[in-house]
């Protein structure tokens, strides 16, 4: 491979600007670290481009045995001298292997079809870092996908992906800007909707699940605005013992997510006993490098 070496090259600046601006349609998208490359080629995406810090290349790395395989399968793949890969990668401190991933959008409407699906409808989310720990608990709940509404942060952010740790990369999801629009289509493609509420709802324990369903999360601060509530068909209360009045948004939607879970199908585990960490995200990000 040649060594790209200036941070001006088209590759650095694709990657800062993807960094900095994520695809409104969600379509192209930036990886970071090998686990969500690994993830992605697992996935099907096709790669439109890979980049591999070259420091990687010298010794046995898993960064770089990850980039020579995906070279020999055809994908374009990039060494990058350590300065300049320091410039294209979101984080502090470099993963040693980027990627700009092209995914396949996901038709909303696909999610009301059928008789059983489960979908997590996620409102006004606005930590990107929360939000992929929504997705990633509604994938390792069962759900069928994830809408994702208002105000919420962008699902397919660098920071989304790697809070949801590769859930974002195989669960269907899309964006309905208007939550009562969103809510509204549900009821009337037969989905009956959940709204998650801080006081008076239903046990999660007492409420039936089963069937085709829809659970309907606020984000941080105020939760579900009250019109939103009071257009769903039922609300859930998470009970706590007092003086705890919230819940973290992620939490709260595991909860939830499990609750239904519950009913609709049994707990299977791993074959390695039951998961502990399915919230765990990869370490702080620490933001955007600068």
């Amino acid at each position: 491979m040649d060594i790209v070496s200036s941070r001006q090259n088209p590759i650095v600046r694709a990657c800062r600007e993807l960094a900095d601006t994520p695809d409104p349609a969600g379509v192209r998208i930036l990886l970071d670290g090998a686990h969500l490359v690994r993830d992605a080629e697992t996935a099907g995406h096709e790669f439109e481009l890979i980049a591999v810090a070259a420091s990687r290349l010298t010794i046995d790395t898993e960064e770089g045995e990850l980039a020579r395989r995906l070279e020999m399968r055809g994908s374009a793949v990039y060494a990058v001298n350590d300065k300049a890969f320091a410039a294209m990668s979101p984080v502090r401190t470099p993963s040693g292997i980027v990627a700009i991933a092209r995914r396949r959008p996901t038709d909303a409407r696909a999610m009301y079809r059928g008789s059983d699906g489960f979908v997590l409808v996620a409102v006004d989310v606005q930590d990107p870092g929360n939000l992929g720990a929504v997705i990633r608990a509604a994938e390792a709940g069962g759900a069928t996908g994830v809408l994702v509404c208002g105000a919420s942060a962008h699902p397919f952010s660098w920071k989304a992906l790697r809070g949801s740790m590769g859930s974002a990369l195989r669960l269907p999801i899309a964006s309905v800007p208007d939550v009562e629009v969103c809510v509204a289509e549900l009821r009337a493609a037969g989905v009956r909707t959940v709204a998650a509420a801080p006081r008076e709802g239903r046990d999660p324990d007492a409420l039936d699940w089963k069937g085709h369903c829809a659970l309907v999360i606020g984000g941080e601060g105020t939760g579900l605005r009250d019109a939103v509530r009071a257009s769903c068909d039922e609300e859930v209360t998470i009970p706590m013992v007092a003086p705890v009045e919230s819940l973290n948004v992620a939490v709260a939607a595991a909860i939830l997510i499990y609750a239904a879970r519950r009913q609709r199908s049994p707990m299977r585990l791993r074959n390695d006993g039951p998961s502990t960490d399915f919230l765990t995200t990869p370490g702080p990000s620490k933001g955007r490098r600068t």
